[in-house]
C-alpha cells in the first residue's frame, strides 16, 4: 500500500529510548503493528515542539510530551487526531487543532485510578507524618526515641475537600469512602447529582479553602486556573491543613505556598507537580521538611501507562473507522465540517474491520 491508501499514525519520538527499545513497554503497539491498514513511526520533535513538516502524512499522532501548537499544524489537512498519551491537555493548542479539523484525545480511564491513588497516598503519608518518622529510623536509636513528638493526625471526622469534580475527582472520593471523612468540593461545571453519587457537599470556593483539612486539586490548568491557589486563599486555610496537588504546578503561586509553609499558614503539603518543572535546584521548596515531593510521576505503574496506551489506541482505531473517540478536550469539534469530512474520508476507505 502507498502511504495515501494506509491509516498513517505518528508516535512521539519521547516513546523511544536511544538504542530503540520502548520507553513505556507496558504501551502495548500490538494492534497497530496487528492491522495491515496501519502504517506507524516514531517521529521526533524539534525543541521541545512537533513541527508541521514531519507530520505531513500522518492521520494520527499519539503525543507524549512535546508541545503541539498552530504551527505544528501540517498544511496537508489530512492529520485528523491527537491522541495525549495521559489526560492533560495544556500542550497542545486544542482551539487551533478544532480550526483545522483536529480532534485532541485525553485518556481518563487511565489515569482514573491511578492518581486518584496518589492522592490517597499524599493523604495517608501527610497524616501519619510518614516521612518524618522514615528520618527517625534513619538516624538511628537518639532519634528513634523521638517518636512520640511527632504524633500524626486521625482522619475520622476530618473534611476532604476537592477543587474539581470530575474524572479524578470523584474517584478520590470513591477511594476515600471507607476514611470516615466529610466531603467538600467546588466544581461550577459538575452536575450536583454527581456529587451526590459519591456523598459529596458542594460549596463556595471560599468555603473549601476554610472547611478543609485536606484539600486536594484537580483541575486542567487555564486562564481560569492559573495561580488559583493563591496567597490570599491560602491564607484562609486551617494551619492544621494540607494542600495537595497532582493536577499542574502553575495552577498554585508556588511562592506564596513556599511563604505559607514557611510560617505555618498551613501544616503542609503534598505535590506531584511544580512551577518551573521540575524545580531548580535550589529552589527553596526543596529545603522544607513539611512537604512531601514527586517528580510528577506517582501515579506512574504499569497499569496506568498501559491504560493511557490503550485508550489512545481506541482514539485511533475510532478515527481509522470514522468514529468519533469517545473522550476529547473538546468535543465540540465533532461538528466542525473539516472534522467531519475526514470521518467520512475514513469510513470509505476503512470502514469498520479494525477494532
Amino acid at each position: 500500500m502507498t502511504n495515501r491508501e494506509q491509516f498513517r499514525v505518528a508516535l512521539s519520538g519521547a516513546f523511544k529510548n536511544q538504542d530503540g527499545t520502548p520507553v513505556f513497554p507496558m504501551f502495548d503497539l500490538g494492534p497497530l503493528a496487528n492491522d495491515q491498514e496501519i502504517d506507524f513511526e516514531y517521529v521526533t520533535g524539534v525543541d521541545g515542539r512537533m513541527s508541521a513538516e514531519s507530520l505531513e502524512e500522518f492521520d494520527a499522532l499519539v503525543l507524549l510530551l512535546e508541545r503541539f501548537d498552530a504551527n505544528s499544524i501540517p498544511t496537508s489537512n489530512r492529520l485528523a487526531l491527537i491522541a495525549r498519551f495521559g489526560v492533560g491537555f495544556d500542550t497542545v493548542d486544542v482551539e487551533a487543532c478544532k480550526n483545522k479539523g483536529i480532534a485532541v484525545g485525553i485518556t481518563p480511564n487511565g489515569v482514573r485510578r491511578p492518581v486518584a491513588a496518589s492522592v490517597l497516598t499524599y493523604i495517608l503519608a501527610l497524616s501519619g507524618r510518614l516521612m518524618v518518622k522514615d528520618a527517625l529510623v534513619r538516624g538511628g536509636p537518639s532519634t528513634f526515641s523521638e517518636r512520640a513528638q511527632h504524633m500524626g493526625t486521625g482522619l475520622v471526622g476530618k473534611t476532604l475537600g476537592s477543587i474539581g469534580l470530575g474524572n479524578i475527582g470523584t474517584e478520590i472520593f470513591r477511594l476515600c469512602a471507607p476514611l470516615d471523612m466529610n466531603f467538600i468540593a467546588h466544581d461550577p461545571y459538575i452536575d450536583p447529582t454527581v456529587a451526590k453519587s459519591v456523598n459529596v457537599e458542594l460549596k463556595d470556593l471560599e468555603s473549601i479553602f476554610r472547611e478543609s483539612d485536606f484539600l486536594t486539586i484537580n483541575v486542567p490548568l487555564g486562564e481560569e486556573t492559573l495561580h488559583l491557589v493563591n496567597s490570599a486563599r491560602l491564607t484562609l486555610m486551617k494551619p492544621t491543613a494540607y494542600l495537595i496537588n497532582t493536577s499542574r504546578g502553575p495552577v498554585v503561586d508556588q511562592t506564596a505556598l513556599v511563604t505559607a509553609l514557611t510560617q505555618g499558614v498551613i501544616a503542609g503539603a503534598g505535590l506531584d507537580v511544580f512551577d518551573p518543572e521540575p524545580p531548580e535546584s535550589d529552589d527553596p521548596l526543596l529545603q522544607l521538611d513539611n512537604v512531601i515531593l514527586s517528580p510528577h510521576a506517582l501515579c506512574w505503574t504499569d497499569q496506568c501507562f498501559a491504560g493511557i496506551g490503550a485508550q489512545d489506541l481506541e482514539h485511533v482505531f475510532a478515527i481509522k473507522n470514522g468514529q468519533v473517540p469517545q473522550a476529547l478536550a473538546d468535543p465540540s469539534v465533532a461538528d466542525e465540517p473539516t472534522f467531519q469530512r475526514k470521518l467520512e474520508h475514513y469510513r470509505i476507505h476503512f470502514g469498520t474491520q479494525s477494532t
